[in-house]
């Protein structure tokens, strides 16, 4: 019989993420994650080193977006661990799946305020799903494959494994085991049980309403995507006919070129997604939370609508809408199961007629498109033709990441996502900053494919040091900067509801000097301030896939994102653009007297 393979608690961690199926980690070593950096040197994984951990972690959320494998991001103890709670918290509130692993002081030093010593667990325990402090070398093995089961399995979202430094010292004998690698049978997890099936009377009672409902809408959130479930949700769609609205963290969840495809609702959602959702009467969620961006004031959201929920986190049910028919469940199976519940009941005879509901849609999207006032000549760029010319010029299945504010917006607007997988933001958290290293990530998982990151000048100064990276690692992503000189969202709501008062929002067109910059960084750099520029620069961009690109794009300043929800208002007092308000003020005041009138 074969002696037991004998590793240390460094060794042991390396190869227990080999054989996870980890192909690459994010990374900056440190003191007490050091040890472990040494068996790397001899491990079939990619290690990238980062210049900020923050980075790390963005990185391995953009890897696990695009994949739906979990990201794994690695750091040292204190203000490593500390600066990676950006990214926790924002993949727990889009449930990305990721594995986070921290050095800590030596076991002995825990809690004597060691030299970069934190409560790591406790710090993280609110924006992770779980998170463990090894106290064995023995349990490593068994802590990773935990780590990696949790995250992946029911709802996603990030776990931590903190440990301490002595248990992964080659030169101490105690971080010495015989080898052994856990089957997912014999893993310790009291209390955890993510939903496994479906209760077939559910199924049947959602199919109950769907069949019933005259003005039906499937309001699709990334729980889709997290799922795998985008062909399922097609198929659902073509057989009942039910449009589909689809938030932003799930664009591309459907085809936006489908003739169902209704679009994003929300704060800036485009009219028809959202009066679609406020004038219905079923509201079929399938993965989507009933965030606040999406109802507006919640008490009056949809009024009239009966609530299927679908979610594989059953928190979630009745959380902000009570529902009439709640499902716990993984919204891929759950499709097929009442895909084959409809197809049992002949759908094409027993569906209510949603004919005209269908006809009411067209006309708004016929009405209401999206819309904006292209420059005048000599003013500088509209951010919507910048993000319209990208999208036209380059393959349709490009990938894109986004960081928050106006671009955020302008991007899931006016990009069209055919393709899941193809749009990569920061949803729940808003992290400025997330949209370069994220777009690293993705371009890790996909070197073949393009990948654009759209940024805003506030966010590409939060991250903009993870292009030496980029460089460094040839990963040629590329960055489309929308320089508008401010902290755009920021100025708008300033504009619009505190009287002009532009308060500490101001940056500048000139300072920094992004092209420098970005060339300082090893990248190649362009600057576009005409539109009649804009084309050729995408288009040599897109053929440059040797290293990173950077294309500054100067903005007008004033530019604003419509339609808009005033922030506490109800979805029905939606803001679109001027040149529309006038059309739509004169629809609200006709329907008001109608119904003065009835009520007289």
């Amino acid at each position: 019989m074969a002696e037991p393979e004998r590793l240390n608690g460094a060794q042991a961690l390396i190869k227990s993420l080999e054989l996870e199926g980890v192909e690459v980690i994010f990374g900056y070593p440190g003191g007490a994650i050091l040890p472990v950096y040494d068996p790397i040197l001899d491990a079939s994984l990619r290690h990238i080193l980062v210049r900020h951990e923050q980075g790390a972690g963005h990185m391995a959320e953009g890897y696990a977006h695009a994949t739906g494998k979990p990201g794994v991001c690695m750091v040292t103890s204190g203000p490593g661990a500390t600066n990676i709670v950006t990214p926790l918290a924002d993949a727990m509130l889009d449930s990305v799946p990721m594995v986070c692993i921290t050095g800590q002081v030596g076991l002995a030093a825990i809690g004597t305020d060691a030299f970069q010593e934190c409560d790591t667990t406790g710090i993280t325990r609110s924006v992770t799903k779980h998170n463990f402090l090894v106290t064995r070398a023995e349990d490593i093995p068994r802590t990773i494959r935990e780590a990696f089961h949790i995250a992946t399995t029911g709802r996603p979202g990030p776990v931590l494994v903190d440990i301490p430094k002595n248990l992964v010292d080659g030169n101490n004998p105690d971080s010495y085991f015989d080898w052994y690698w856990p089957s997912l049978d014999e893993l310790e997890l009291p209390g955890y049980k993510p939903p496994s099936g479906t209760d077939p009377a559910s199924i049947a009672q959602a199919a109950d309403l769907i069949l019933a409902a005259e003005r039906p809408v499937l309001y699709v959130g990334g729980g889709v995507l997290k799922a795998r479930g985008a062909e399922a949700l097609i198929e659902l769609v073509e057989l009942t006919q039910i449009p589909v609205v689809t938030t932003l963290m799930a664009r591309g969840a459907f085809p936006d070129k489908h003739e169902l495809c209704l679009g994003m609702p929300g704060m800036h959602g485009n009219l028809t997604a959202v009066m679609a959702l406020q004038q219905s009467d079923l509201l079929i969620a399938m993965g989507s939370r009933f965030d606040d961006r999406v109802t507006g004031k919640v008490g009056a959201f949809a009024p009239d609508a009966k609530v299927i929920h679908v979610d594989i986190d059953p928190a979630e049910h009745g959380k902000v809408r009570v529902p009439q028919v709640a499902i716990a469940g993984d919204c891929r199976l759950v499709m097929e199961q009442l895909i084959a519940e409809l197809r049992s009941r002949d759908v094409a005879e027993t569906q209510a007629d949603i004919l005209s509901w269908r006809q009411k849609l067209s006309g708004w999207q016929e009405k209401y498109p999206l819309t904006y006032e292209q420059s005048a000549p000599g003013q500088l760029l509209k951010p919507q033709f910048v993000i319209e010319r990208l999208r036209d010029l380059s393959p349709e299945d490009t990938i894109v990441t986004s960081g928050v504010g106006q671009h955020q917006m302008f991007a899931s607007q006016y990009w069209s996502f055919n393709h899941p997988y193809t749009w990569i933001n920061s949803g729940g958290l808003g992290t400025m900053g997330f949209s370069i290293p994220a777009a690293i990530g993705a371009k890790v998982a996909f070197p073949d494919r393009t990948v654009w990151s759209i940024d805003g000048d506030g966010c590409f100064q939060m991250t903009a040091q993870e292009l030496v990276t980029a460089s460094v690692e040839r990963i040629p992503i590329k960055v489309a900067l929308l320089n508008n000189a401010y902290l755009g969202m920021v100025r708008q709501w300033q504009e619009l509801f505190y009287d002009e008062r532009f308060s500490e929002v101001h940056l500048s067109h000139d300072m920094p000097d992004y092209v420098k910059w970005a060339e300082a960084m090893g990248c190649v750099a362009f600057r576009v301030e005409d539109p009649d520029e804009v084309d050729a620069v995408i288009q040599k961009a897109n053929e440059i896939n040797d290293r990173p690109v950077v294309v500054e794009f100067r903005c007008i300043s004033e530019e604003k994102v419509f339609p808009m929800v005033p922030a506490g208002g109800s979805n029905s007092d939606l803001i679109v653009d001027p040149s529309q308000q006038g059309l739509l003020d004169a629809e609200r005041a006709a329907a008001a007297g109608n119904t003065a009138e009835v009520a007289t």
